[in-house]
């Protein structure tokens, strides 16, 4: 999907997300499975890497990153901060279920929940057979998306709200077209400060997830060996209330 105007405030909403956890999950889960001694000759793949947040702090830890998401505006921002970094990462959009022509990497990771804005099965089980095209022969794919448990139970008939200096917004949570589906209804109230008015930007994402098991399914048929099921960035697996699933697959 296209984060249209919302990709310039992205970054001022997610100033608190768990950036430095997902860099040091993934370092850890690399050093345990993959058999490269440094990180600067690790390959990898950022799909949906939106703003490049993650790419950013991977490139910085010396791994050959490479940028993948659907939203121009999104990458316009990534790229923008690669390059006040002075860090040479391809960019490149494209649609993750449709992924072509970018090489062969040694791992590839679909952080922030976002494998769960694929509509369809289908598009899901193309990501992964798309993945599966390139990752080398054992290489790793690592990607997080929402538990059963949050979106039924956190996220559905909910309201968040922030009052604040720049950004105000009102976040309404409904049940999607789909059974563990969820609509998010944003509206975003934006300061201008030359003429002390706010600017609204109304929003519609939507989210859906699977159960392990299906995920799992999905990824033995794109000819991956699933070798870890985490949650919360922890080391163990799931539990009845855990948020963030995390899978763990060897291309065979």
């Amino acid at each position: 999907m296209s984060y249209e105007r919302f990709a310039y405030l992205y970054d001022a909403l997610m100033n608190e997300a768990p950036y430095d956890e997902w860099l040091q999950f993934m370092k850890e889960k690399l050093a345990a499975h993959l058999n490269e001694s440094k990180s600067s000759s690790i390959r990898m793949l950022d799909l949906a890497c939106g703003t490049g947040e993650l790419s950013v702090r991977f490139a910085k830890e010396g791994f050959q990153v490479t940028g993948v998401d659907l939203s121009e505006d999104m990458l316009m921002v990534a790229k923008q901060k690669a390059e006040s970094e002075n860090l040479k990462i391809p960019f490149y959009q494209q649609n993750m279920a449709e992924l072509e022509g970018l090489g062969e990497f040694d791992t590839a990771g679909i952080f922030c929940d976002s494998l769960n804005y694929l509509k369809s099965e289908q598009q899901v089980r193309d990501t992964f057979f798309r993945v599966a095209d390139h990752l080398r022969q054992d290489g790793l794919f690592i990607f997080d998306v929402h538990s059963i448990y949050k979106i039924s139970e956190v996220f559905l008939k909910q309201t968040f709200a922030l009052s604040d200096d720049p950004i105000s917004y009102i976040w309404n949570s409904f049940p999607g077209e789909y059974s563990n589906s969820v609509e998010h209804e944003l509206s975003f109230f934006v300061l201008d400060e030359q003429s002390g008015k706010y600017d609204r930007i109304d929003e519609l994402h939507f989210q859906r997830t699977f159960t392990v098991e299906q995920y799992s399914v999905w990824l033995n048929e794109a000819g991956f060996k699933l070798l870890e099921v985490n949650a919360d960035f922890e080391h163990a697996a799931p539990g009845a209330h855990s948020e963030r699933i995390f899978f763990i697959a060897k291309k065979n």
